[in-house]
């Protein structure tokens, strides 16, 4: 038995001329684009431990809390001088 053909002649789907699809409008998506969502694949390991979008979002904010106040201790004394220009 012979599959079907799905060339686009045989599925008779009419072509439009560009005149035909009308004005495009700039931005028509922009702010849904920017409203979108970031998409992370995660280890079925970590998966287990944080099954919830809200119990990673909560793990993350507190590590990040804990790593903003041990930057902060340790940035203090790290700070240089502010470096001399060169004469001319």
């Amino acid at each position: 038995m012979k599959k079907a053909s799905t060339k686009p002649a045989d599925l008779d789907i009419p072509e439009l001329a560009r005149e035909q699809l009308g004005k495009g409008v700039r931005g028509k998506y922009y702010q849904r684009f920017t409203q979108g969502s970031n998409v992370v694949i995660l280890r079925p390991e970590v998966h287990k431990a944080f099954p919830t979008s809200e119990a990673v979002n909560e793990a993350l904010l507190g590590l990040l809390a804990r790593t903003a106040q041990t930057t902060r201790i340790t940035g203090r004394a790290r700070r240089a001088a502010p470096r001399k220009r060169a004469a001319a």
